[in-house]
């Protein structure tokens, strides 16, 4: 096929009675990408290759959030003459032009400069980043979940025979030996080192045994410490259902693992000793608090005793009756008084009516009669005999009647003296 037959193939649209040939679609890719022209490209250095004698170095420059690199070549002189020497687990920053080979079909970077990222730069990086999530609320204490007390499985994420994992096992199982451990060994610094951890701790999220998870490691330089930087697995830990301390580096060291997880360690021990209870503590703590419980039911006992026998002791209590036989002989008394009383007023009014009786006797019409005085009584027919007052009111001839002492006789008014 020649040259103006291939450009007529590749402008017409491919089909499957016409399909492109490879050469046609790595040409197209070639092209596109070579229309990217130059570009800034952040990454982690993971394999240095500048054999002497060569005029080409190759590297590879991965992702430290994601499992992706790409290859770069540059001259060995660039690596040479760099101020920092470039060597793998560098974070660097390269400005090349891609190329896409359509030989082998790959895609790499020719790098024109590179340069290292410095402490300075990856501390500031870590800053925004830390603004950045606590804007998102993402270091907020409610969101906090509390450790369970005693921890059926706890998960260890940790490099593999380190001393943060010596320390974790040994402090944790002489605190508490029935304690379980799920250990992930992981990379704990690196390139590879992030996407290994999210893997390891999306396992121990997903067991329903394991209560607790911990990510520990040694102290390390800033560099050795970026994993626990990193923006995805901060998410990851803010994202994961089971409750997760970070024990990453010593007391100085705060990578923004510790900010987002539910509970930072000063070091992998002091994680141990959150993670599970002492149990020679908490045996002398029981012991203690039944020896208080008890010492506490005692002094209750002594003093509901002591406050029973006061109340048997009053006399309503001690002697029951004996509050109604004093009411008893106090009726009594008042009974007697009462009966003696009434006595004495009937022997008064006795005398009074005696006396009465002796006054009105003197006093009375039959005493009068009987020292010879008599009543005089005009008598009228159909009627009371009315008492003789006036000489006026018995003319001659009047029926009289004359009361005497002994009896009563009658007689008529004869006439009238002077």
């Amino acid at each position: 096929m020649t040259s103006a037959q291939s450009r007529s193939a590749s402008s017409a649209a491919s089909s499957a009675e016409q399909p492109w040939p490879v050469r046609t679609v790595s040409m197209k890719v070639a092209q596109w990408i070579d229309r990217l022209g130059s570009v800034w490209v952040e990454g982690q250095l993971t394999q240095v290759n500048a054999r002497p004698g060569t005029r080409t170095a190759f590297l590879v420059l991965r992702d430290p959030s994601a499992d992706m690199s790409l290859s770069v070549t540059c001259s060995p002189q660039m690596l040479q003459n760099s101020l920092v020497p470039l060597t793998e687990g560098s974070r660097v920053v390269v400005n090349g032009k891609l190329s896409f080979y359509t030989g082998r079909g790959s895609i790499s970077l020719r790098a024109t400069e590179i340069r290292a990222v410095g402490v300075g730069e990856l501390l500031a990086r870590i800053e925004r980043l830390r603004a950045l999530l606590a804007a998102e609320g993402l270091f907020d204490p409610r969101l906090k979940r509390p450790l369970p007390f005693l921890p059926g499985t706890v998960g260890l994420v940790t490099g593999r025979a380190s001393a943060a994992e010596r320390d974790v096992l040994s402090v944790a199982q002489r605190r508490w030996p029935a304690v379980r451990f799920e250990i992930r060994n992981t990379p704990v610094q690196g390139p590879t080192a992030v996407p290994q951890i999210l893997e390891a701790l999306k396992e121990l999220d997903a067991d329903p045994h394991v209560d607790v998870i911990v990510l520990a490691r040694g102290g390390g330089s800033v560099e050795d410490l970026l994993p626990f930087s990193d923006e995805t697995l901060c998410r990851a830990i803010v994202a994961c259902r089971t409750p997760v301390v970070s024990a990453i580096g010593h007391e100085p060291d705060s990578p923004l693992s510790d900010h987002v997880a539910d509970l930072r360690a000063a070091t992998p021990t002091d994680a141990a000793k959150h993670v599970v209870p002492d149990a020679v503590a908490e045996q002398a703590l029981v012991s203690e608090l039944q020896a208080r419980s008890a010492a506490a039911l005692r002094s209750w006992v002594r003093r509901e005793t002591h406050l029973v026998e006061q109340l048997r002791s009053r006399p309503v209590l001690a002697s029951p009756w004996r509050a109604l036989d004093d009411r008893a002989d106090h009726i009594d008394q008042l009974r007697s008084a009462g009966r003696r009383d009434i006595l004495r007023a009937i022997a008064a009014e006795s005398t009074t009516v005696e006396h009465l009786r002796a006054r009105l006797t003197t006093l009375g019409p039959a005493a009068t009669l009987a020292r010879g005085y008599s009543v005089v009584q005009r008598v009228v027919l159909d009627g009371e005999p009315e008492v003789l007052r006036s000489v006026d009111d018995a003319p001659p001839g009047t029926q009289i009647r004359v009361r005497v002492a002994d009896g009563a006789v009658r007689a008529a008014v004869m006439g009238k003296d002077k």
